[in-house]
């Protein structure tokens, strides 16, 4: 999917992230590691934290959706799948810990054949 999909007058809007996982807005700010006030309050969701987490996830979602065909199975990836290197982390977890650039360079390494 486009960005410009899960977006809303130029910022990333939970509810539309919600509706293409088929989730809640709610479990979308845990997945990003946001506090529920950070997708309710209209100043904590224009902020410049809650606005670069929610790219870091469909950033990497994007980056892996058509390694497995839908945005929904890339989701699941994304929430459940132990990378290695990662101590068993997923990329949910490296991506609240702060460390998306991380897991996106580990998906370019495994797209180049260095990872498996």
């Amino acid at each position: 999917m486009g960005l410009a999909q899960y977006a809303d007058d130029g910022l990333f809007a939970p509810r539309k992230i919600a509706d293409a996982f088929r989730t809640t807005s709610e479990e979308i700010a845990r997945t990003a590691g946001l506090g529920k006030d950070a997708i309710q309050r209209k100043d904590r969701l224009r902020s410049d934290k809650t606005q670069r987490r929610l790219r870091e996830m469909i950033e990497i979602v994007n980056k892996v959706e058509p390694r497995f065909g839908s945005a929904l199975i890339a989701y699941a990836w994304y929430r459940s799948e132990p990378l290695s290197g990662f101590s068993g982390q997923t990329a949910m977890q490296l991506v609240r810990n702060g460390r998306a650039e991380d897991v996106l360079d580990y998906i370019d390494a495994v797209d180049a054949g260095i990872h498996a």
